[in-house]
């Protein structure tokens, strides 16, 4: 794979859930002054999510020109358009992400925001309430949901501003011919900041170019590894290649904890259990978050690598969803994430292989049977790319 390339100058912070986020959000709209860019999974018809509409209305308002990418299946049909409707009225412009599966399969996996391409964040956690489960019940959650976001500031913010800018140019009227300029553009832009090394990267995979960055940075990290590496996931379905990382470096004598959301869709969870025996059985520790929802897509390394965004180890966001992750290379800043993984490994229930040893034949049976259903669909989606 080709390297990272890593841009210094960069002020890095961590943002923990909502609590964090939404206050620095919304402050950071308010302080807008030419131009906001935000993309999302999910805009929701919540409090929380009304609160960001009514700040980017605001902003449209005193001159500031907004524009919002929602994906069609996250945010849903009928409030998608009705969101557009809402955001055409106060003078914000709004697109829509795939709609109709349009453009095959593909969804906005991203959550970006870039302001006065200034300040951009980064992360996994999409416009909604996190006292709310994120699926189709929006069942009261007894913890917020955990999540992570980065604020950046500095250099790399004009690498995320030209992502999200050509996501928005690629959703309106482009033809042929400027889709591939736009294309090469992205890419000089991508040699041009290798000239600056150290401290931070962009990276985001998509379905034509950049298929499989995200997943190579974290091989590449696992497989640099020498003392500890936390991941923390939900939907847990990951591919051969990042499977045999986690178990080489656990043979090498790493400490390997996988801290695994669970409790939110019985097909996944089945899933993600049918990969628990061998990887216990190399030495890989296991950890399921019950407290609440867990929605972070994030890893510590030893002290000098981390990474926080919005792809999970399952296909879709391998291989179908275009996504976006912040990698960072700075010891205070690993720490502080790695101290909230611990954290969550605390309030976790960790799975030792005695308890697959004493599980009923059709437990068994059924996460088998759950990960061939999975494995079929996915390599129809992929198109036999999933292994």
């Amino acid at each position: 794979m080709s390297k990272l390339h890593f841009v210094s100058g960069n002020q890095v912070r961590l943002l923990h859930c909502g609590a964090d986020y939404f206050p620095t959000l919304l402050a950071e709209i308010v302080q807008a002054r030419h131009e906001i860019y935000l993309e999302t999974y999910i805009f929701a018809d919540d409090a929380t999510a009304e609160r960001v509409r009514l700040a980017l209305s605001a902003a449209a308002a005193r001159g500031v020109a907004v524009r919002v990418i929602v994906d069609w299946v996250g945010s849903g049909d009928r409030y998608s358009a009705l969101l557009m409707q809402r955001f055409a009225a106060a003078g914000v412009a709004c697109r829509c992400f795939n709609p109709w599966f349009k453009r095959g399969l593909a969804r906005t996996h991203r959550k970006i925001c870039v302001i006065d391409q200034r300040v951009a964040l980064v992360g996994g956690l999409n416009i909604n309430d996190d006292m709310l489960s994120d699926d189709d019940e929006a069942r009261p959650l007894a913890f917020p949901r955990w999540d992570f976001a980065v604020r950046l500031a500095g250099p790399l913010v004009a690498h995320v501003h030209l992502e999200v800018q050509a996501q928005w140019r690629k959703l309106g009227k482009l033809g042929l011919r400027r889709r591939f300029e736009l294309l090469r553009n992205l890419r000089a832009e991508a040699r041009a900041e290798r000239a600056r090394l150290t401290a931070a990267a962009f990276v985001v995979r998509d379905n034509l170019r950049n298929r499989a960055t995200i997943q190579k940075a974290y091989l590449q990290a696992l497989g640099l590894a020498r003392t500890r590496a936390i991941l923390a996931n939900p939907y847990f379905a990951p591919g051969r290649k990042l499977r045999s990382a986690l178990i080489s470096a656990a043979g090498r004598g790493v400490e390997v904890i996988l801290l695994i959301g669970v409790g939110q869709f019985p097909l996944q969870d089945a899933v993600a259990h049918s990969f628990y025996p061998k990887l216990l059985k190399h030495g890989v520790r296991i950890v399921e978050y019950r407290k609440t929802q867990l929605h972070a897509k994030v890893a510590a390394i030893d002290h000098h690598w981390a990474t926080v965004g919005s792809s999970n180890f399952d296909g879709l966001s391998l291989f179908v969803n275009h996504e976006a992750n912040v990698v960072i290379r700075e010891r205070e800043f690993v720490d502080a994430l790695s101290s909230h993984l611990l954290r969550g490994v605390a309030d976790g229930m960790e799975i030792v292989a005695a308890d697959y040893d004493n599980q009923a034949w059709y437990r068994r049976a059924w996460y088998g049977a759950a990960y061939l259903i999975y494995r079929g669909l996915m390599r129809i989606v992929t198109l036999g790319g999933y292994t």
